[in-house]
C-alpha cells in the first residue's frame, strides 16, 4: 500500500470513529500517525523534483493572493502593482507564479499571484503542493473570493490546513524536552481537557519514550500534534471579495450573512472590484495594517530628514535592530540616537539601542568618527 492510500485509510478511520472519552486516545494516535505520514509524503514530493514555483523574496514583506481559478487574482495583481499577469476565462488563468511590487506608504510589498487552487491541491492536483509551498513563505495571505462563491473560503482553508499552514493561529504553547530515562512527565499551567494517557500516547506515536512535556494552554489533539511537529507555518490572513460591481446592492446582505457563517466580520472584509479598480486603496491599507509594518524617517547628517524613503521595519523593532537592518559600520560606530515622534517623550529624546520605535518616528544616529 502506498503512502497516499495509507493516508486515506487513516483519514477514513478518523472520520468514522465517534469522538468521546473512550476513543480519545485512539484518535490521538491516529492523528499523530497521519501527521507523520503526510510529512513523509510531502518530503517525497519535494525530493521528486519537478518545475516547482520557487519565488525569491524581495521587498519589505511578501503577500500571497490565494483563491480558486477565475476569481480575479490576476486582474487584482495588475491593478495593485506593475505586474503583467496573464488573464483569461479558462480554468487556470494563471499558469505560473506572477510576482509584482506594491508600493504603499513607503514600503515595497511583494505580491504573489499563485496559480488558482483547485480541490485536492494539497495532495498534488494541479501542481497544488508546489503552489502551496509558495504560500508557506508569505508574511500575509489575502483570500480572494468571488462575491458569488463565498463558500470557496471553506475549501481554501482546508487546502492550506492540509499543507500544514495554520491561518490566523498562534503556534501552540507546547514544549517537549527529550531525556534519557524516567518515561514521560507532563506539566501544565492550566487544566487540560485531554487525559494524561491520551497525551502520552500522542507523544509515543511521535517517538518520545522519555520526555518532559510542558503545556501552557488547554490543547486539543490537533494543537498538541501541531506543537510536536516542526513543519507548521502560522500565517495571518485577510479576506477580500471581488466582482462587487456585478451584484445588485440588495444582494450585499446575503453576502454579509454568508461571511458571518464563516466567522468573518463583513466590516473586516474588503469589498473590491479589480476590473473597475474600486476598493483598492482600502485593501492596500488593510494589507499594511495586517503586515505589522512601521515607517521610520532617517534624519541624515547634512541632508536632513528623508521623508521620501522611510526605513520600513516590523512593529516592536528596537533602535539596535534598525541599525542592524541598515548595515554597514553603524553598529560598531554607534554612540546613541535621538528620536522624535510617537515613541519619544519629547523631541530629540536621547535613547540607546533598546528603545522600541513606533510608526512615523524620526531617527537620528549619533556615530563615532
Amino acid at each position: 500500500m502506498g503512502l497516499e492510500e495509507e493516508i486515506e485509510k487513516i483519514e477514513d478511520e478518523i472520520a468514522n470513529t465517534p469522538y468521546n472519552k473512550s476513543t480519545e486516545a485512539h484518535i490521538g494516535r491516529l492523528k499523530s500517525k497521519l501527521a507523520e505520514k503526510k510529512e513523509k509524503l510531502q518530503n517525497q514530493s519535494s525530493a521528486g523534483g519537478g518545475t516547482g514555483y520557487s519565488v525569491e523574496k524581495h521587498g519589505d514583506a511578501t503577500v500571497a493572493l490565494v483563491g480558486f481559478p477565475s476569481v480575479g487574482k490576476s486582474s487584482l495583481l495588475n491593478s495593485l502593482t506593475n505586474a503583467e499577469s496573464e488573464t483569461g476565462s479558462y480554468e487556470f488563468t494563471t499558469l505560473d507564479v506572477n510576482p509584482g511590487m506594491l508600493k504603499h506608504r513607503g514600503a515595497n510589498i511583494q505580491m504573489l499571484d499563485v496559480p488558482g487552487l483547485i480541490e485536492g491541491a494539497a495532495t498534488g492536483r494541479g501542481d497544488g503542493q508546489q503552489v502551496l509551498a509558495v504560500v508557506r513563505n508569505a508574511d500575509l495571505i489575502v483570500f480572494v473570493l468571488s462575491v458569488f462563491e463565498i463558500e470557496q473560503y471553506d475549501r481554501l482553508h482546508e487546502e492550506l490546513y492540509d499543507i500544514n499552514i495554520r491561518v490566523d493561529q498562534e503556534p501552540p504553547r507546547v514544549t517537549v524536552r527529550p531525556k534519557i530515562k524516567d518515561g514521560i512527565k507532563i506539566t501544565s499551567s492550566t487544566e487540560q481537557d485531554l487525559d494524561e494517557k491520551t497525551i502520552s500516547d500522542v507523544l509515543r506515536e511521535h517517538g518520545y519514550v522519555n520526555a518532559d512535556l510542558n503545556l501552557q494552554e488547554n490543547v486539543s489533539i490537533d494543537r498538541l500534534v501541531d506543537g510536536l511537529m516542526e513543519n507548521r507555518e502560522y500565517i495571518p490572513s485577510i479576506t477580500c471579495v471581488n466582482k462587487v460591481d456585478l451584484i445588485d446592492p440588495s444582494y450585499k446582505e446575503t453576502v454579509d450573512e454568508q461571511l458571518r457563517e464563516r466567522d468573518l466580520d463583513p466590516e473586516a472584509v474588503t469589498f473590491i472590484s479589480a476590473a473597475k479598480e474600486k476598493g483598492l486603496e482600502a485593501l492596500k491599507d488593510r494589507i499594511w495594517d495586517n503586515l505589522g509594518l512601521i515607517r521610520v524617517y532617517m534624519n541624515k547628517p547634512g541632508r536632513g530628514i528623508d521623508w521620501e524613503e522611510p526605513l520600513v521595519i516590523e512593529e516592536g523593532t528596537t533602535v539596535g535592530e534598525a541599525i542592524e537592518k541598515l548595515g554597514g559600520e553603524m553598529e560598531e560606530r554607534f554612540r546613541f540616537a535621538r528620536v522624535s515622534g510617537p515613541s519619544a517623550t519629547h523631541d530629540e529624546q536621547q535613547v540607546g539601542t533598546d528603545h522600541v520605535l513606533e510608526d512615523e518616528d524620526v531617527l537620528k544616529l549619533i556615530l563615532r568618527r
